[in-house]
């Protein structure tokens, strides 16, 4: 299965290079011209395994580092890749502490850049990042994915059922889909797959 990466830049020119770069790499590209747009694009795109953005876009020197919050604000926890042109230590200094995985300085070629999305890849966003790259990738329902989150907080099957509002009964058929579709057969081994990736 192709990785999708969400790509963020404002210059179509370059936008346009770089997904062609990363589709030739084999990743899915997901582009957007703006941080407005890659939250709507986000939203629809499914999982997102990493965000490529530029900090300074549309007059904002700030917009790719804005776009870092609210990508998790809508449960995008993917490792991000940040792209500037300007060295400027301090925005640096604040892409790291909010979490960018890499740093890409302009002017880079398509190489670097996808050497800093398989690095990325690899690194991974964090738990809630592996979490939501099994549960996206199980295709789960609304309902099941909740369950799924109830399963791996460690509630039991009475406690998600009072929860959500039915029965027990209800609530073991949906852990069962919820194994099927991960390929799990009990509850240890949805953990392993989860949390020893």
């Amino acid at each position: 299965m192709k990785r999708t990466v969400l790509l963020v830049e404002d210059e179509p020119d370059t936008r346009e290079l770089m997904s062609r770069a990363l589709e030739r790499a084999g990743y899915a590209c997901v582009t957007a011209d703006g941080p407005h747009t890659a939250l709507a694009r986000a939203r629809s795109a499914g999982f997102i395994d990493v965000v490529v953005t530029d900090v300074v876009m549309a007059g904002d020197d700030r917009a790719g580092l804005h776009l870092m919050k609210n990508l998790r604000a809508v449960g995008v926890h993917a490792p991000v890749v940040i792209i500037t042109a300007y060295a400027d230590v301090e925005k640096v200094k604040v892409a790291l502490n909010e979490g960018a995985a890499h740093l890409l300085e302009k002017p880079f070629r398509a190489p670097e850049l996808i050497d800093a999305v398989q690095r990325a890849c690899v690194q991974g966003g964090g738990t809630t990042h592996a979490v939501e790259q099994v549960l996206s990738r199980a295709r789960l329902t609304d309902k099941e994915r909740a369950v799924a989150h109830y399963l791996l907080e460690g509630l039991s099957s009475s406690e998600i059922a009072e929860i959500e509002n039915n029965s027990a009964k209800t609530i073991r058929q949906h852990v069962s889909q919820i194994y099927a579709k991960c390929g799990v057969g009990s509850r240890g081994e949805f953990f392993r797959l989860v949390y020893e990736r």
